[in-house]
């Protein structure tokens, strides 16, 4: 019997298209080793992003390809995941102690933004990852009431903040300092200067992904994200109303504009199903956020049905993904978390280089 190389193995994997990715482990180099001892094979797969979900799917489907060589009675799969920091824009480094920034933004508001950035959170920690999460709505921050969070951060050397915890979160919002009731009658650059503050003064410990809720609009919090904060990749909330989506392409445009990596498109209340009669409905349009994401060459990173039960719970301070873990819904917040983090795990390191000089003339 002809002896089975390592070449056969690489080719039958290759045939698995992993569906975070949409790609293959072998060109992914998510495939670190293959040991092949007779008849028996073992290889070792470490994912650029965490898996804990799709762990077991992802192993399955790789001892099956193998197992279907000739020549190979069994496959051993030891599959993990490493987490990464990836590039930022070029003019800016890194924050200690957090691999990779996420920002979560929307055109306009009430699509239901912050609801996804904690759901996304808490569904990248139930994956797997160091997560946290820090709240750039000034003016209106939810996230304090979403983590069911109450009190002030310490303050260990009365310069850096604490970050709150909650359900594995650590948390940082300008809720924590002020009371809920009192509005924030701030100018822009106050805005700006606080939103670094919460970033650049929170002691962060050891994160894989911050989650930056961002508020709604391409204003001046956003460009401050854009020209200040080392953003490794966004993600698009939107709903299938044309009048939201119109105001998410702003938002798409901005990120494209100070290049940072569009991951995908959220699409937020996609359609409303009866309670009393399981009638499902698409009460704002049908399928505006895919085709936003095949217009721009974006992924569409999932759709969420509009459900009572999500406001209900993120209200109460304990939003779905953790009120609610095997229900339909959070296993949908853990898809997108994984396709999201999965798209970071690809990303080139090239667009640091890209990153515009902006050069102001007097014509």
């Amino acid at each position: 019997m002809a002896e089975v190389t390592k070449e056969q193995i690489e080719e039958a994997i290759k045939g698995y298209i992993e569906p975070n990715m949409e790609k293959d482990l072998i060109s992914t180099k998510c495939v670190k080793d293959i040991e092949i001892d007779g008849d028996k094979v073992k290889v070792k797969v470490v994912l650029g992003f965490p898996a804990k979900g799709a762990a077991d799917e992802i192993a399955n489907a790789v001892k099956a390809a193998v197992e279907g060589v000739e020549g190979v009675s069994s496959c051993d799969v030891d599959l993990s995941w490493n987490i990464t920091a990836h590039s930022v824009q070029k003019s800016l480094k890194p924050i200690d102690n957090v691999k990779n920034i996420i920002a979560v933004a929307s055109g306009k508001g009430g699509v239901g933004k912050s609801t996804t950035s904690v759901n996304l959170a808490l569904a990248l920690a139930a994956e797997g990852a160091k997560v946290g999460i820090l709240d750039a709505d000034i003016y209106g921050p939810s996230q304090p009431r979403m983590l069911g969070i109450s009190g002030k951060p310490d303050s260990k050397d009365g310069k850096t903040l604490e970050p709150m915890n909650s359900y594995h979160l650590q948390a940082m919002s300008i809720g924590f300092l002020i009371d809920e009731e009192t509005p924030m009658i701030w100018r822009g650059p106050m805005v700006t200067q606080a939103l670094e503050q919460l970033l650049n003064d929170t002691n962060w410990s050891d994160l894989d992904y911050l989650v930056i809720d961002l508020p709604p609009g391409t204003g001046d919090t956003q460009l401050t994200l854009a020209q200040k904060v080392p953003v490794s990749g966004a993600v698009v909330v939107t709903t299938p109303q044309d009048i939201a989506l119109l105001d998410a392409r702003k938002g798409f445009k901005m990120f494209e504009k100070v290049e940072v990596p569009v991951l995908g498109i959220v699409e937020n209340m996609s359609t409303h199903i009866c309670s009393k009669c399981g009638h499902e409905e698409h009460i704002f349009g049908e399928g505006g956020g895919q085709r936003m994401a095949e217009q721009y060459g974006v992924d569409f990173l999932g759709a969420l049905p509009l459900e009572m039960r999500i406001r209900e719970e993120t209200d109460s301070g304990k939003p779905t993904v953790v009120a609610e873990p095997e229900s339909r819904i959070a296993q949908i917040y853990r898809d997108i978390a994984r396709k999201t983090a999965a798209k970071l795990a690809m990303q080139a390191k090239s667009y640091a280089s890209k990153f515009p000089n902006i050069v102001i003339q007097n014509n």
